[in-house]
């Protein structure tokens, strides 16, 4: 027992106040927004803010449809049909806005469109326009001829090196068509591997976002007048594998947070889905920084170095289809696969069994505190300590002195028996 009694003094002797977690939590040290962002801490509250993500993402539809209906879209040579001309570029000296200057002054309106294809003494100008008569084709050609002397293989100048063809639109129809076949093709297999793969819910989620890019991306297209070309059309293509892809990163992890979730009543559903969103963040823009950065570097190798506007026009879209894909993965498929979720009853239920778990844990601790607040202002007056008396009791007897026998309480004399020495 006296062993029990000092562990039970060491213990209480050794006790702590238990720590306030929200001033540890004011007191710990922040870390920065991109420590937060690399580490998938930053606990960005996406889904809490979905409805605000749905009025952007409906502003960004809602111009993209405007755009679409109201401008149109600028077709290519491809697609309406046209003239293209071409020479040699020869000694390098000549420019594309020198050509477009002669072609100004020969037709009196301006090109289509003006590059240089190739690079060295292969480069040759292309120039693209609307349909020209055969009077204007001639005039041109020798508009050309007298400003650049284009040089045939012999190495003297030859007006027969400026070559001219007639560009029918039916052929960027063709295209057009082909296209949106394998568009649809593409969307029925990616719904049917999502919905194997995942489940419905994340296969309607994924196929509205691939729509959304889709859109959005022909959106900017009308907006800022890109030309439309055949190699815009095989860039759209090209953008929805990235699109799927890159949902298809945040769904994986969305799948691995909310694996058994109706067994823990720790986090919502919703709350699971942001978690996954804050845990993929950076690997979503790293995934496009990584795409991006070919992409422009074709921009670059196409414009200034080859001169090539097939190149041009394909990196375009992709950007354009990149930036989109990046946005609507994080603020519009898990949104909406999320909305979808809490329309089940699986989903509904456990969200309110983890509210009322919340609500009595938080009725609970106020209670506590309650108690404790109440326990505090009595203990002064019940853990008051004695008051220590300033002498010593008067039936103690001093240290040091000898024992006294004790006497009886009424005569005062000696009680017990006498010693045997008195016999």
């Amino acid at each position: 027992m006296a062993s029990e009694h000092n562990y039970t003094e060491a213990e209480s002797s050794d006790a702590v106040e238990a720590p306030d977690l929200e001033s540890a939590a004011l007191d710990a040290p922040k870390h920065g927004f991109f420590v937060r962002l690399y580490t998938g801490t930053g606990a960005f509250d996406v889904m809490g803010r979905r409805k605000f993500w749905y009025l952007v993402s409906a502003g960004i539809v809602a111009v993209a449809l405007g755009a679409i209906l109201l401008r149109g879209f600028t077709f290519g040579i491809d697609f309406e049909g046209g003239t293209k001309v071409s020479f040699p570029r020869g000694d390098g000296q000549a420019t594309t806005q020198q050509v477009e200057t002669v072609f100004g002054e020969a037709i009196g309106q301006p090109p289509e469109s003006v590059v240089v294809v190739g690079n060295g003494a292969t480069a040759t100008f292309q120039i693209r326009s609307e349909t020209l008569t055969n009077a204007e084709t001639e005039e041109l050609r020798t508009a050309l001829f007298d400003e650049f002397q284009p040089k045939g293989a012999d190495g003297q100048p030859s007006k027969q090196t400026i070559s001219d063809s007639a560009v029918s639109e039916t052929w960027g129809g063709q295209i057009t068509q082909k296209a949106l076949i394998a568009l649809v093709v593409f969307l029925v297999l990616a719904a049917i591997y999502i919905t194997v793969r995942y489940e419905r819910y994340m296969a309607i989620a994924a196929l509205a976002t691939l729509v959304f890019d889709l859109l959005v991306t022909a959106g900017v297209y009308a907006l800022v007048g890109f030309e439309v070309t055949p190699a815009t059309v095989i860039g759209l293509l090209t953008i929805l594998g990235f699109s799927l892809y890159d949902t298809v990163i945040v769904f994986d992890k969305v799948e691995e947070n909310t694996e058994g979730f109706e067994h823990t009543t720790r986090r919502t559903f919703a709350e699971q889905a942001n978690l996954a969103v804050n845990q993929t963040f950076m690997r979503s823009i790293n995934t496009s920084l990584i795409s991006v950065l070919p992409i422009i570097s074709l921009m670059i190798i196409a414009v200034w170095v080859l001169g090539v506007g097939t190149l041009m026009d394909l990196a375009l879209v992709q950007l354009v289809g990149v930036i989109v894909g990046t946005y609507s993965s994080i603020f519009f498929a898990t949104p909406l696969l999320v909305t979808l979720r809490e329309r089940t009853d699986v989903v509904r239920k456990h969200t309110r069994r983890v509210q009322n778990r919340r609500k009595t844990a938080a009725a609970r601790a106020t209670s506590v505190e309650s108690t404790s607040d109440d326990d505090s202002d009595l203990e002064p007056a019940s853990v008051a300590a004695p008051a220590v008396p300033a002498t010593p009791p008067p039936d103690k007897p001093a240290p040091g002195a000898r024992p006294v026998r004790p006497t009886s309480s009424r005569t005062g004399r000696p009680s017990g028996k006498r010693s045997s020495g008195k016999r």
